[in-house]
């Protein structure tokens, strides 16, 4: 079709096949259903083609050639004209001239695969002119509409609290297409790594395909197509689109989409999911800074300032450390002191409130098997949280949620909320999230939160250092056995389910009974005494 042609909704010719209207037949030439009618043109000209665009039903009723020697030329002629021209098809009028559809313009049809359309006597040309019309406004309104509701899915995709795999989903939805979003390029992914995808999953052939188109863009926005083969054979339609603005191999994201069709409104959904998408996945969001927060996150829980020193100078496309410190269960030792204050800049921290302010720990453990992992993740989780100081890694996470802010559930992790605690004591905190993070586990809730110290209860009545003196003394008999400490704490936490305290400590019910006798006959008490087990609880809070 000619470049001339503007953008306009097109018709396809078996809709003016079925309207009732016109008792529209075809009776020669190509049989595909689906071809596009652009306009209505109707000439007696021997050569229309000087008047032609493309994409058009020419009409004719053949007075330009009356039956006569020689027609079978004319036709062959006539026809192969009009196919170099790019009209869709040929509407023939059965009147005033021809009685019925000359024998030679079909065949010619037939050899030029020209779909080839009989209107009868009854139907006039500007009847089917006014029902291209009237199709072509339907169609074009409905159009308008799709476009409208998947700028607003799109849209509320995007508040998600994992926005990214949400629009993915959305688009594919919406083109009912493969759509998958595609990370930089490395020694495992030449044509970059697949950060998150939805929508039917293509042969391996076709994602190699998209993938290798979205190696090929430029940097900063653009595009690329191509088509490749499906599963059953069907023709599938592959672009691949640049995100954000000028940027480097080692920061290019991609946006890919694999459809088996492409309607007219596609183009506009896909240019929203585009810009959607560059918003998200902004470098300043999820590229460097996740990396220093991070590091500065594992730094304030405890870990050693070299094992995190990669994080906060990675060469390029170098991931950071995997070590985790100050993870539930482990003992973290306090905030390493001496940090920069200036926020942003490699191997810095935020500036504390003076006196360092509060702090509340929370710790995670994914729930299921979930696709949306690495930078993106760590951006939704933030935005979730409220907080910029989040550590994910794999299906753990640690984060710091400056202030005594409310820390919400989020969709599909398992949290555990220490109560707010001073920058000094991180310890405690981190200890009171852990803590929190197995009670979740074993009672199968989404969040669960550490109780704070509460002011006038019993354990104010006693002098802390009294107290201390007293707990430490009745756990003497546990001293240099931790497991059976920590056992005795999490059973007692959990009012002595043998089954819910198995699944917190990630161990065998047998090993819980085992260590929960053990501790008794260690400590000479009857543990089904519940006055033994308040005693218990009050030493294990002081000591």
């Amino acid at each position: 079709m000619n470049d001339r042609v503007p953008p306009t909704a097109p018709v396809p010719l078996s809709t003016l096949l079925r309207h009732p209207a016109l008792g529209l037949r075809q009776v020669a030439g190509g049989r595909e259903t689906d071809t596009p009618v652009y306009f209505v043109h109707t000439s007696e000209m021997e050569d229309p083609v000087p008047y032609l665009l493309g994409g058009e039903l020419l009409l004719s009723a053949g007075v330009h050639c009356p039956e006569a020697a020689g027609a079978g030329t004319y036709w062959d002629r006539y026809v192969a004209r009009t196919v170099q021209a790019g009209a869709a098809a040929l509407g023939f009028g059965i009147a005033p001239v021809h009685d019925t559809v000359p024998r030679a313009l079909a065949e010619a049809c037939d050899r030029h695969g020209l779909p080839l359309v009989e209107v009868p006597r009854q139907t006039t040309f500007t009847a089917v002119a006014s029902a291209v019309w009237d199709a072509m406004a339907e169609r074009r309104h409905h159009e308008l509409r799709s476009l409208t509701e998947a700028q607003q899915s799109l849209a509320t995709a995007a508040a998600r609290p994992h926005p990214v795999p949400a629009v993915l989903r959305q688009l594919g939805q919406h083109l009912g297409a493969w759509t998958v979003l595609y990370g930089p390029a490395g020694p495992d992914a030449p044509d970059g790594a697949e950060l998150a995808a939805a929508g039917p999953r293509p042969p391996r052939e076709a994602r190699k395909a998209l993938g290798a188109l979205a190696a090929r863009l430029r940097s900063g926005p653009s595009s690329a197509a191509g088509r490749a083969t499906g599963a059953a054979g069907e023709e599938l339609l592959l672009t691949a689109y640049g995100l954000g603005g000028p940027a480097g191999p080692e920061d290019r994201l991609a946006l890919g989409v694999c459809a088996p069709r492409r309607d007219g409104a596609d183009g506009a959904i896909v240019g929203m999911a585009v810009v959607l998408l560059s918003l998200l996945t902004a470098r300043r969001v999820v590229g460097a800074e996740a990396e220093r927060t991070s590091a500065l996150v594992r730094l304030m829980l405890g870990a050693e300032p070299a094992r995190v020193a990669a994080l906060l100078s990675p060469s390029p496309g170098q991931p950071g450390t995997s070590g985790r410190p100050g993870m539930p269960g482990t003992s973290a030792r306090p905030a390493t002191p001496g940090l920069p204050a200036q926020p942003g800049q490699p191997g810095t921290s935020p500036e504390p409130p003076e006196g360092g302010g509060v702090w509340t720990v929370v710790y995670g453990r994914r729930r299921g098997r979930g696709r949306d992992d690495g930078l993106l993740a760590t951006a939704a989780l933030a935005a979730g949280l409220g907080t910029p100081l989040v550590d994910l890694d794999g299906d753990a996470l640690s984060a710091l949620v400056p202030g005594e802010g409310e820390v919400r559930a989020q969709p599909g992790w398992t949290l555990g909320v220490g109560a707010p605690v001073p920058a000094a004591d991180l310890t405690r905190g981190s200890a009171d999230a852990a803590r929190a993070l197995r009670r979740a586990v074993a009672e199968r809730v989404p969040l669960v939160r550490g109780g704070p110290a509460r002011a006038g209860g019993v354990g104010s009545l006693v002098d802390p250092a009294e107290a201390g003196a007293h707990g430490r003394a009745l756990l003497a008999p546990l001293e240099g056995a931790p497991a059976l400490l920590e056992t005795l704490r999490v059973w007692l936490s959990l009012h002595g389910s043998w089954d819910r305290t198995a699944v917190a400590m990630e161990v065998h019910r047998n090993t819980v009974r085992q260590r929960i006798a053990r501790a008794g006959a260690l400590l000479d008490v009857d543990l089904g005494d519940a006055d033994v087990r308040m005693e218990l609880w009050f030493a294990l809070k002081w000591a």
